[in-house]
């Protein structure tokens, strides 16, 4: 027996589903406060715990990303299984409740386990917060409505650079984290008494009684010939960006002499709006040109991925400081279109009780290639680069040198364009099939 439920009796009112969206967003801004709040006090905390460039890049990147890939992929089965609401709350009043906890390190392998404990509560944010976007939005809608959900990232990154810069300068990096984290733990509480769980499978014709395993899911999103493209183009753009954007920070300090307090208002300013006006582009235009050819859905963030690069170098080179912000703004736009429109690709693709899996699959290839790997290549370039600059001009090579791997990232994603309509193909047949059984 099937549990599908016609559309019209289903769809949550605009009004609850506006509202859900809105705090699935707010939960997604407190996941990168939460995660990058580190970076922009990183030069306090290698000062104070004499930390070298390699261990911060473990604290921001690897450490972090072994244990979120990890984790996030049976708490994502749970999530095609259970209630997904539930989940959600679970996790951020863990990322929020370790966030604040690393205020009390008082030395590298204590932050170290704290931003573990971080990884692991964010694990149960993303792939069931995906999961409800896409049974609360039609397909046509689909990428648009993530790419609001996705805004969150650059919300926190906005929120974190700014307030995290201007707290850390005025009460210390220690005070800064149990500032930022408490208040996760009570918009857990709001997210479960407010928000309501969303019908599966809505605007798709597929039995939900069937309930895929592992495996099975596993097999579906691989024998897809677009999807393994998809997920190393993800990864290699979240490798240029966490690589790069982790370490733009103490590029400001050892260069442009900034201060703590306006490094994170400029970052705020520049990466973290850059990126929230990218993320909406992304989904929002890919909407719009994908609806008669679907390969854009890829091609346009590819092709705005590889027009970034040589802006990136020159803000990476110039001691212009104002130039090198107004560079970094644009190479922020341009480099964040990616991923609403590959989550909304990925989901189309898939059964409604796979799209959670779906998600920590994409993230788990993602966030370790990408967050995972990183910003230890870029702290590690940069270390193994001092004896060959003079000890002063190693991080701008470092980092120029890092955000040149997007060429290998506008390659990935016009491949996958060019596999997505047979894709798309087949999973419409398999559909129209399944319906009129």
């Amino acid at each position: 027996m099937s549990d599908r439920v016609s559309a019209p009796q289903a769809v949550q009112s605009n009004r609850m589903r506006n509202y859900t969206l809105a705090i699935l967003t707010l939960v997604y801004a407190f996941n990168f406060i939460d995660r990058q709040i580190l970076v922009i006090m990183q030069e306090a905390i290698k000062t104070d715990l004499g930390l070298s460039d390699t261990q911060l890049g473990l604290l921001s990147g690897f450490s972090f990303a072994i244990f979120y890939v990890s984790v996030g992929i049976p708490v994502a089965y749970w999530a095609d299984r259970g209630n997904r609401r539930n989940i959600i709350s679970y996790a951020l009043a863990t990322w929020s409740g370790m966030t604040a906890l690393s205020g009390l390190a008082a030395n590298f392998p204590q932050l170290l386990l704290a931003r573990i404990g971080v990884g692991i509560g964010e694990a149960g944010g993303s792939p069931p917060a995906h999961s409800m976007i896409s049974d609360m939005y039609e397909p046509k809608k689909r990428a648009t409505a993530l790419s609001i959900y996705t805004v969150g990232l650059y919300l926190g990154v906005v929120i974190g650079y700014g307030a995290g810069g201007l707290l850390s300068e005025a009460y210390g990096w220690r005070a800064t984290f149990f500032i930022v984290g408490i208040p996760g733990v009570a918009l857990a509480l709001l997210l479960r008494m407010t928000v309501k769980e969303p019908i599966r499978g809505v605007y798709e014709p597929q039995d939900l009684d069937h309930r895929p395993t592992f495996v099975q899911t596993l097999k579906a999103v691989l024998e897809l010939k677009s999807f393994l493209y998809i997920a190393f183009g993800c990864a290699l753009s979240a490798f240029v960006s966490y690589g790069t954007s982790n370490f733009v920070p103490s590029l400001m300090v050892r260069y442009h002499g900034m201060s703590p307090g306006m490094i994170g208002v400029t970052l705020a300013a520049t990466g973290g709006v850059g990126g929230m006006i990218g993320t909406f582009l992304g989904g929002y235009l890919t909407d719009k040109i994908g609806r008669t050819d679907p390969r854009w859905y890829l091609w346009l963030p590819g092709l705005t991925a590889v027009a970034a690069i040589p802006l990136a170098m020159w803000a990476f080179q110039t001691d212009n400081t104002n130039l090198m912000l107004g560079l970094y703004f644009i190479v922020s736009v341009l480099g964040t279109l990616y991923l609403a429109p590959s989550i909304a690709v990925a989901h189309r693709l898939v059964h409604p009780r796979m799209r959670a899996m779906t998600s920590a699959i994409l993230f788990f290839i993602l966030n370790l290639i990408g967050l995972g790997l990183g910003p230890l290549f870029v702290g590690w370039l940069s270390d193994f680069l001092r004896d060959y600059t003079g000890g002063t001009e190693q991080l701008r090579l470092a980092l120029t040198i890092a955000s040149s791997i997007a060429l290998i990232k506008g390659y990935l994603f016009w491949r996958g364009g060019q596999k997505l309509p047979a894709d798309i193909a087949h999973v419409e047949g398999s559909q129209t099939e399944a319906s009129g059984q």
